[in-house]
């Protein structure tokens, strides 16, 4: 491997990291407090992005099923050909767009608001649409992609899923989630075996 790979590479860790730190730095309390709010009360969540959103995206509606929060992820194409028909009046959607501009997630946003979804946004562009129209807005900010050309999702990514899991664990309180519940939705794998001793 060249030098210069290794050295792009611990950078990289570098870069991460602080973009875990800018965005921690960055989170509105409120709006984080009335997100949980939402997402603990609510009886079906909807998640939905585009690339590497998209996978944070399912990462997050796995970690909510994990915990006993019913999700789905849909995806930006399936939303618009009856993939939406899974939400309801007062369920949620949690959108993730780092730019805010997203053009695949505009429509979705729109049937959100004919069927009384309520919306809450992540991202990193505060004056965007998706922003705008959103019932709740949790900002992210990062400085750069850790790749040299800073075009890659990486840091970016490392933000977005910091914020999914933080969510994820205030709602583990929120709730009163114990782990006899996980236990019983998990028996498989090695957790699986550690929590059914």
């Amino acid at each position: 491997m060249k030098q210069e790979s290794w050295k792009r590479a611990q950078e990289s860790f570098n870069i991460e990291a602080e973009a875990i730190k800018i965005t921690s730095g960055s989170i509105d309390k409120a709006a984080f407090e009335k997100a949980v709010d939402m997402l603990a009360k609510s009886i079906r969540i909807a998640t939905s992005g585009c690339g590497h959103s998209g996978i944070a995206c399912q990462h997050f509606a796995h970690s909510l099923c994990c915990i006993e929060r019913p999700a789905r992820f849909i995806s930006p194409s399936e939303a618009l050909h009856g993939a939406m028909g899974f939400v309801q009046k007062e369920d949620i959607m949690v959108l993730a767009s780092r730019g805010g501009k997203t053009a695949e997630l505009i429509p979705i946003l729109k049937i959100c608001k004919e069927k009384g979804v309520k919306v809450i946004t992540v991202t990193e562009n505060l004056n965007a649409v998706l922003t705008k129209e959103s019932d709740i807005v949790i900002p992210m900010k990062i400085k750069c992609e850790s790749d040299k050309y800073d075009s890659q999702g990486t840091s970016s990514f490392v933000a977005l899923s910091a914020i999914f899991d933080a969510l994820q664990v205030a709602l583990i309180e929120e709730t009163g989630y114990c782990n006899e519940q996980f236990a019983l939705i998990h028996p498989g794998g090695a957790v699986g075996e550690r929590l059914n001793k």
